[in-house]
């Protein structure tokens, strides 16, 4: 598993296409895709992309569940696409917005998202073999497959 952090317009998508030269199938938050539906997007033997994870976590706040059923909802779903990469042999490459090193924002919920995306992506970091840091359009790879 792949994980890609950095900020807003970062050059992550960029950087994902550049080290995937094939095609790729494409699960996005920001296209209206629900990440529970993953399997449908998903053509064998090409990696799958999921990002947008800021809006799937907004949407689990609606719920107004305590934050950490929220974080282990989304930690046992990572366990679930490692375990099908190691099945399959297919790679699963994750797109993750970096939202902590901005302003504090007054609004509870902001702060709620901000702190909860925080937590998914440290536990994103633990599980991928590959983690980038990606800025101003370039990226440095941060763990490497042992």
């Amino acid at each position: 598993m792949q994980l890609f952090i950095g900020g807003a317009y970062s050059g992550k998508r960029k950087i994902v296409r550049a080290l995937h030269s094939g095609e790729l199938n494409w699960v996005s938050s920001y296209y209206g895709h629900n990440f529970t539906d993953w399997k449908s997007y998903w053509e064998r033997d090409t990696p799958i992309v999921l990002e947008g994870w800021e809006k799937w976590i907004t949407k689990a706040l609606l719920f107004d569940q305590k934050d950490d059923s929220i974080r282990q909802f989304f930690y046992s779903f990572l366990l679930e696409l490692k375990e099908e990469e190691r099945k399959t042999g297919n790679q699963v490459v994750i797109i993750m917005l970096e939202m902590g090193r901005g302003i504090v924002p007054v609004n509870k919920q902001e702060r709620r998202l901000r702190d909860i995306a925080g937590w998914i992506l440290q536990d994103a970091a633990k599980l991928a073999d590959e983690v980038y840091y990606v800025w101003h359009g370039m990226n440095e790879k941060l763990k490497e497959r042992v």
